[in-house]
C-alpha cells in the first residue's frame, strides 16, 4: 500500500494549512461531509479532508481488503490468527440473523440459550429481593459494563449496580461499605477464573458476605468459561454463564459480561441494546464506503493519527451520563490497535494507534480544552451530542450543553486571528503596547479539526449503535494499519513480572537479579510497611 500511503501524504503537503473554514465557501459542505444512518448523523465536515483526499482514503480501504477481512469477520473465520481465534462479538448480537460457523459448527443456537438463561436469571434477581449487584472484574469485564450501567440510568428499574475493579483494598472496601450483605448479589466476571485482581476482590467480597450473614453459595454468579474453577469456589453451575474464546475482553458485554446491565435495565431494555448494535452490524456490511459510518469514522482516524501526525484523540461526550465512555473506548482502542508489529510479524511502517483520552462536556472546558484551543499539539476531537435529554423540566440545561457542545467544535475551527484580538481588547481602551500584549494572549489559531456524532435521545438502542460504531472503526483503522486488533500481548509482561515479585514483596524472597531502581524501591516499601 505504498502508493496510498504516499498519495496521502501528498494530500497532507497540499492542504495542511488550508483553512478549514474556508471549505465551507461550497454551500453543500456539510451535506457533503457527513452520513447518516437511521437517526444518527456523523458530520465529519470540520476537519480539513475534501473530496480529493477523501478519494486517497477510499483508495487504501479498497487497498487494505477491508470488505474481505469484514466478511471474513462476520462469516465467522480466525482473523485472529496470532491466537488462532475468530472474532464473534458480533454474533452476541445477531438476534435476527441466520447461521454463524466456527469450524463448521453454527455457534447461534448456544448464543440464543445463553441469552435467554440470562433474561431468566436477569428476571429471577429483579423479582428476588436482592437491592445490589456487584460486579467484580477488570478491564473489559468491567469498563464496559459499568459504562452502559450508568450511562442508562434512567432505565434502570431493578437493584442498584456497582463496580469493583482494582485490586487495591480500597476500591472493595468502599464499594462494601453500607451495603447488606443479606441482600447483595456478587457477579464474579472472569474467563479463566484465575485473574489475580478478579479473584483477590472475588475471595475478599466471599468472605465479607460469610462475616455479615449472607450466603455466599446463594448469592454468587460468575462469568466465566471455567467451570470446574467456578465449582471449587462454590458457586452453582446454574449461576455460571460462559462465552467462547471468540469473544475478546473488551469487546464482551454484548453477551454474559453485560450480566448486571441487564439486572439493572430489565430483559428487554438489554435486547434493545443489542439491537441498537446489530443495525449498525447491517450498516456497516451493507453501506457504500461514502455513506459507511464505522468506515468514514476510521478514514477520519487514520488522517489525523497516520497522516498529519496527530498523536492523540480526546472523545468528548456532552452527556454526564456518558463519563465513563472515554474510559471505555481508550481501552478499545489502545488495547486493540495499539502495536508495532504487523499480521506477517513485520515492523508497522506508520504510527499506530493515537492515544485516546477525553472527558463529559461541559465539565473538560473547564479543565483541558484550554491545551485545545491554544496549546502547541493540534488533538483532533470527537464531540457526541443527543438533541433532547431524558429530564423535560430541565430542559433548558439541555439547550445550554448543546449550545456548549457546537460552539466548541466551531470555535476550534474558526479561532479569533490577532486583529481580531486586537479590536476586542481595543473596545475595553487598551492601546499601545500593552493592547499588542493583551491582544496576543486571545488570539486562536483555529483549523483544528473535529468530528460530530448526533442522535436523538440516549437510549439502549442508540448506546448499542455507538458502542457497535467504534468497535467496527478499531477493526477498520486495524486492517489498514495491518496489525491483528484482538490480541494483547501487550499486557503478559507486567503480569509475569508481577507473579515473580510477589514473593518478594511478601519478603519470602531476595532482590537477587533485578535492577537497582526495582531493588531499592523494595527495600523502601519494606521499610515503611508496619
Amino acid at each position: 500500500m505504498t502508493d496510498q500511503w504516499a498519495a496521502l501524504n501528498a494530500r497532507y503537503d497540499a492542504t495542511k494549512t488550508r483553512p478549514i473554514l474556508s471549505l465551507f465557501e461550497a454551500s453543500d459542505r456539510a451535506a457533503d461531509f457527513s452520513a447518516q444512518t437511521g437517526d444518527m448523523l456523523f458530520d465529519y465536515s470540520k476537519t480539513n479532508i475534501d473530496a480529493e483526499t477523501r478519494d486517497a482514503l477510499m483508495a487504501l480501504v479498497d487497498a487494505a481488503g477491508v470488505a474481505a477481512k469484514r466478511d471474513a469477520m462476520f462469516s465467522g473465520e480466525a482473523i485472529n490468527d496470532t491466537e488462532g481465534r475468530a472474532v464473534l462479538h458480533t454474533a452476541l448480537r445477531n438476534l435476527d440473523g441466520g447461521p454463524v460457523l466456527v469450524d463448521g459448527q453454527d455457534v447461534m443456537p448456544g448464543v440464543h440459550a445463553t441469552l435467554e438463561r440470562m433474561r431468566g436469571f436477569a428476571d429471577q434477581i429483579r423479582s428476588s429481593g436482592v437491592t445490589d449487584i456487584v460486579n467484580i472484574g477488570i478491564g473489559g469485564s468491567d469498563l464496559g459494563p459499568a459504562m452502559a450501567v450508568q450511562a442508562l440510568s434512567p432505565y434502570h428499574d431493578g437493584p442498584r449496580c456497582h463496580f469493583v475493579s482494582n485490586v487495591d483494598g480500597a476500591h472493595i472496601a468502599d464499594t462494601l461499605r453500607g451495603l447488606d450483605a443479606k441482600t447483595t448479589l456478587i457477579i464474579v466476571a472472569s474467563k479463566t477464573f484465575t485473574t489475580i485482581e478478579t479473584m483477590t476482590n472475588a475471595r475478599t467480597a466471599k468472605a465479607w458476605m460469610a462475616d455479615h450473614g449472607g450466603n455466599p453459595a446463594a448469592q454468587f454468579a460468575a462469568l466465566s468459561t471455567a467451570e470446574e474453577k467456578t465449582r471449587d469456589f462454590g458457586i452453582p453451575a446454574d449461576r455460571v454463564f460462559g462465552f467462547e474464546d471468540w469473544v475478546g475482553g473488551r469487546y464482551s458485554m454484548w453477551g454474559p459480561v453485560g450480566l448486571s446491565l441487564m439486572i439493572a435495565i430489565g430483559p428487554k431494555g438489554f435486547d434493545a441494546f443489542l439491537r441498537g448494535g446489530q443495525a449498525m452490524d447491517r450498516h456497516f456490511r451493507a453501506a457504500a464506503w461514502s455513506e459507511n459510518l464505522p468506515v468514514l469514522l476510521a478514514l477520519v482516524g487514520i488522517w489525523h493519527a497516520q497522516v498529519c501526525g496527530y498523536a492523540s484523540r480526546a472523545v468528548l461526550p456532552y452527556d454526564q451520563r456518558l463519563t465513563r465512555l472515554p474510559d471505555y473506548f481508550q481501552q478499545l482502542e489502545m488495547e486493540s490497535n495499539g502495536k508495532g508489529v504487523q499480521m506477517d510479524g513485520s515492523d508497522v511502517e506508520v504510527s499506530s494507534g493515537p492515544i485516546v483520552w477525553g472527558a463529559a462536556g461541559t465539565n473538560g472546558q473547564h479543565a483541558f480544552y484550554q491545551l485545545i484551543h491554544q496549546g502547541t499539539r493540534v488533538v483532533p476531537c470527537e464531540f457526541m451530542i443527543a438533541a433532547e435529554g431524558h429530564e423535560a423540566d430541565l430542559a433548558h440545561h439541555h439547550q445550554l450543553l448543546i449550545a456548549n457542545c457546537l460552539a466548541q467544535s466551531e470555535a476550534l475551527m474558526r479561532g479569533r486571528s490577532l486583529d481580531e484580538a486586537r479590536a476586542k481588547m481595543a473596545a475595553t481602551g487598551l492601546s499601545g503596547d500593552e493592547l499588542e500584549r493583551q491582544a496576543r494572549h486571545r488570539v486562536f489559531t483555529g483549523n483544528r479539526p473535529s468530528v460530530t456524532l448526533a442522535y436523538p435521545l440516549l437510549d439502549p438502542f442508540v448506546l448499542g449503535q455507538i458502542v457497535a460504531l467504534y468497535e467496527h472503526r478499531v477493526f477498520v483503522e486495524g486492517v489498514i494499519l495491518g496489525i491483528n486488533s484482538y490480541d494483547q500481548w501487550g499486557v503478559e509482561l507486567g503480569k509475569e513480572l508481577a507473579t515473580s515479585l510477589q514473593p518478594v514483596i511478601d519478603g519470602q524472597a531476595g532482590t537477587d537479579g533485578k535492577d537497582g531502581s526495582t531493588a531499592a524501591l523494595v527495600d523502601f516499601i519494606h521499610r515503611h510497611q508496619a
